[in-house]
């Protein structure tokens, strides 16, 4: 820092000095006071480049996680929708195989055996019924094309896992739960030995979707935690780096304002300073 000669008066270095210090202070004044309104430490990118690079990509990271939580809890009511419906199918092919095994005994007559078909029949249509009903955002779950799905599990695109469900729960197709009207012949104790082998199997394919489905669900809610963990743990990493220490910068501000006023003062001092040179014409 120059020196002033004091008896050289058409340039006043004493006060220029005062002057840069004084817009040195009041520059980190008012970066200290811009954190201490905004609570960040970096405000933009000349506070810390580094920093603000590191923040901006920790920002996108847990953006991204959070986008991943809400697609895992949605899949998870998705697949919540499907177990209930699963479960309500299951109830009704109980209540099925309870009427075929009635059958199955000799002590009934031609018109209870009408009347157990009767219901086998309604049963049956209530099946078909919630298979087509139970939909997700307009897409079928529980007619067989509901596969290979993709769910995001993370903050990069390769981050998914699939989701199907393969079951077609067509109650009168082959191909679904094979319970045509053929199959589930009650009129003798016979054929109503068979219907029975006819359920328990379609009992079997459908708590085997059953199964599958809450495996996925388990494994989902699993990622659900993990993810809420490292979205805070994220989070958290970029308030490290981002976020101002209040405490910190009021201490700060204060130092700044009381140097600030010396500053000040020193200016004062420094402009009235040449004035001493008048004495020598006195």
């Amino acid at each position: 820092m120059a020196i002033g000669d004091l008896t050289r008066i058409n340039t006043n270095i004493a006060a220029f000095n005062a002057l840069n210090s004084l817009k040195n202070i009041g520059n980190q004044l008012g970066v200290t006071q811009l954190r201490l309104q905004t609570g960040k430490r970096i405000n933009e990118a000349a506070d810390d480049p580094a920093g603000f690079s590191v923040v901006g990509k920790l920002n996108a990271r847990a953006r991204g996680l959070a986008t991943a939580l809400d697609s895992v809890g949605t899949s998870t009511n998705m697949l919540s929708i499907a177990e209930g419906a699963m479960q309500s199918i299951h109830d009704n092919l109980l209540n099925m195989r309870d009427l075929i095994l009635q059958a199955t005994s000799n002590n009934l007559g031609s018109d209870e055996r009408t009347a157990i078909e009767q219901q086998l029949d309604d049963l049956t249509s209530e099946i078909g019924r919630l298979r087509d009903a139970t939909t997700f955002n307009g897409q079928k779950l529980l007619d067989g094309t509901f596969t290979g799905k993709r769910v995001l599990t993370g903050s990069e695109t390769t981050d998914t896992i699939l989701v199907s469900i393969s079951q077609d729960f067509d109650p009168t197709s082959t191909t679904g739960l094979g319970l045509a009207d053929a199959s589930m012949d009650v009129s003798t104790a016979a054929l109503a030995s068979t219907s029975l082998s006819y359920v328990d199997t379609a009992l079997g394919s459908v708590r085997s979707q059953i199964q599958n489905v809450g495996s996925v669900s388990s494994r989902l809610r699993s990622i659900s935690d993990n993810l809420s963990v490292a979205v805070t743990n994220t989070k958290a990493a970029a308030s490290r780096v981002q976020d101002a220490d209040v405490a910190a910068e009021q201490v700060n501000a204060v130092r700044l304002q009381i140097l600030q006023q010396l500053a000040t003062a020193q200016l004062t001092q420094a402009n009235s300073g040449p004035q001493q040179v008048l004495a020598l014409f006195r």
